[in-house]
């Protein structure tokens, strides 16, 4: 385990790969750590430099006072990227990741060879959404909200109690500590890259989950058109984490994209 303290927070990373090899940078979705990478990590271990960090208020990282700002955490992985001497690199984002990685694109081109956009938007929700998910998790804890969150996050075929992982990613969300989920929360709230995405100029690739009930396929369609030459991909039986559901799949179109762009 690897933690260094950047733009004021401590931060939990890892980094595994060739040292010579192209750099793909991951970022995670709201009430994650980088471990929802891990099968991924083993498909493309041997053919990239693989960075993986838990942002700030998630995981083993350091939860500051909340609210958080969508600024806060693009700076942070600006931050850790200085640190780590990575002049330029692939990121791969999924749902908020995803949106901190269009906001390191906008704020930090030189570092941004392209993006993968994962099951994200330009805007995720509103107010009325945000509000209610940082009152019920101050007030009640995460727990009380899980079950509607992972419904969105997983299709019924994976959503069940015999499956194992479906129990552990269960339990990974209940312990995100309540400063960085609802922290986290308002940072998407305040969060509209809609203008600052139309301007972007770098290969992007988005990916969908045909069952997401976060950032579903017509939102994903939106995103890809905001940015020049954008593809979309759509994953069938996939929800919100096709990294984890479909990381076969996931893995390939990650790898293919790579060796388009060179």
């Amino acid at each position: 385990m690897k933690f260094v303290r950047v733009n004021g927070v401590v931060l939990h990373h890892h980094v595994q790969g060739p040292a010579d090899k192209p750099v793909l940078v991951f970022s995670n979705s709201l009430g994650t750590d980088f471990r929802i990478w891990t099968k991924v990590a083993a498909r493309l271990e041997n053919d990239f430099r693989l960075v993986f960090y838990d942002k700030r208020g998630h995981g083993l990282s350091e939860a500051t006072p909340q609210p958080y700002k969508l600024a806060d955490h693009v700076d942070d992985l600006a931050a850790l990227l200085d640190h780590l001497g990575i002049a330029k690199a692939m990121i791969v984002g999924v749902s908020v990741g995803g949106m901190i990685a269009q906001g390191l694109a906008t704020r930090r081109p030189e570092l941004v060879k392209a993006l993968v956009l994962s099951n994200t938007a330009h805007k995720i929700g509103n107010d009325d959404l945000w509000n209610g998910r940082i009152q019920a998790v101050n007030e009640s804890g995460i727990a009380a909200i899980a079950d509607g969150i992972m419904q969105r996050w997983f299709t019924p075929d994976y959503r069940t109690p015999s499956n194992p992982e479906f129990i552990g990613y269960t339990a990974m969300l209940t312990r995100t500590p309540a400063d960085g989920y609802a922290g986290t929360c308002a940072a998407l709230r305040d969060a509209d890259l809609t203008e600052s995405t139309r301007a972007l100029k770098v290969p992007t690739l988005c990916v969908g989950g045909d069952q997401d009930g976060s950032t579903p396929p017509e939102l994903m369609q939106e995103l890809a058109s905001l940015i020049v030459g954008a593809r979309l991909e759509i994953i069938e039986n996939a929800g919100h984490l096709p990294c984890i559901e479909q990381t076969e799949k996931m893995s390939e179109l990650i790898r293919t994209f790579a060796v388009e762009i060179g």
